[in-house]
């Protein structure tokens, strides 16, 4: 398991009053569960959203058919960009913002159209949304079976087991030294047999600033990473709930997983490893294992050419291909709120590019040379011996 921090002796209540601490309690803002809050809620209006642990026990996950609805769109979004008042790419290679869209009024069509510009950009933000969670998973259902977290909490609200809640309050302090933020990457639930695919995140509450989140797109490799596969372990984050107390819904998995996955509708290659999940490489030596992920994550976590930062405010929400990006959250917010809710459908089973190549009898694609090639650019040479130069 990951460092933990533990609590302060006294806390600061979302009041902004200072009160006596509970006893102190290992502390992890990626492994250990979310408080469940302040309990004197107030006239806070989304108490019914609230971070809630059920003890309930739920059956292993076994193997779902999920159909892609990208694959069903129009590679234009003719229909999706007509209904917009603005589009505009935030980075050249990760992130887009789409405004004058209510996500309620989406048709099948631009949902599909949805799916797939989320799979090309990465991620897909929307400000001023009144979309409720009950419509948030219907749109997210469009998209794939929905996936119930283990060991996260839901809303305290029955029926919404579907639902992931993203809350910290000021009832708890993270202290940053007892965490690496190289960790805090991820890919939700990336050792699921079939994780994630379009997953949507809302906030309904938000810190005046700070508690922004980053998403990054890693660049292209070289060809040795495509034949290896990675370990993704849920055990940590199990331990974290059972150690706060916590029942475990479903017993922990570790799964393997290709290094290199293929999307199944834009047919690119993404790196699909992350520090928050990714324990090893099969098959080669610890030394050799350590070296490749400890390169992969650091182009994940401090490569900005491949990263956007989004600033949230309330009823802003993000949808994002948890395929192909991994992303961070920043815990520089206390002692504010920051109360999200994600729905999370569930992706096809990651494909190998050999096993993607077999199946569909198309080549795997580099996604950068596939954008400097829909630019009209020209390809650069591959040549080791040319210097580089830097302008700034």
């Amino acid at each position: 398991m990951a460092p933990v921090a533990t609590a302060d002796s006294t806390t600061t209540a979302t009041n902004g009053s200072t009160k006596p601490a509970k006893a102190a309690q290992p502390f992890n803002p990626f492994y250990s569960p979310d408080v469940t809050g302040d309990t004197d809620d107030g006239d806070y209006p989304f108490a019914k959203y609230k971070p809630h642990f059920p003890d309930v026990k739920w059956e292993p996950l076994g193997e779902i058919e999920v159909t892609d609805r990208g694959q069903f769109a129009d590679p234009e979004k003719k229909s999706l960009f007509a209904a917009a008042s603005n589009v505009q790419h935030l980075t050249p290679a990760i992130g887009t913002e789409i405004s004058g869209i209510d996500l309620r009024q989406l048709t099948d069509q631009q949902k599909d159209e949805l799916a797939l510009l989320v799979a090309e950009r990465g991620v897909v933000f929307f400000r001023d949304q009144e979309i409720d969670i009950h419509q948030q998973l219907d749109l997210a259902r469009h998209f794939g079976p929905l996936h119930k977290h283990a060991t996260t909490p839901v809303p305290r609200e029955p029926g919404l087991e579907e639902v992931h809640v993203v809350y910290n309050d000021g009832s708890r302090r993270p202290d940053p030294s007892a965490f690496s933020k190289l960790e805090l990457w991820h890919s939700d639930v990336s050792y699921e047999l079939q994780p994630p695919s379009t997953t949507s995140l809302k906030v309904i509450t938000g810190p005046p600033y700070g508690g922004d989140t980053l998403w990054s797109s890693g660049p292209g490799f070289q060809k040795y990473l495509e034949g290896l596969t990675a370990v993704h372990s849920a055990v940590a984050q199990a331990d974290g709930a059972r150690a706060a107390g916590h029942t475990v819904r479903r017993e922990p998995v570790e799964t393997v997983h290709p290094v290199v996955r293929v999307h199944p509708v834009t047919g690119w290659k993404s790196i699909y490893v992350n520090p928050g999940f990714t324990r090893r490489i099969v098959g080669v030596p610890k030394a050799e294992s350590d070296a490749i992920l400890e390169l992969l994550f650091r182009q994940i976590a401090e490569n900005p050419d491949f990263q956007v930062r989004f600033r949230w405010q309330p009823n802003s929400i993000a949808i994002w291909d948890n395929r192909v990006v991994t992303h961070s959250a920043t815990f520089d917010f206390w002692p504010h709120t920051r109360h999200a809710l994600r729905a999370t459908p569930h992706g096809e089973r990651p494909l190998s590019v050999e096993e993607y190549e077999k199946k569909t009898g198309k080549v795997a694609k580099d996604r950068q040379l596939e954008l400097w090639q829909q630019q009209g650019l020209p390809l650069p040479k591959q040549d080791s011996t040319v210097s580089r130069g830097y302008t700034d």
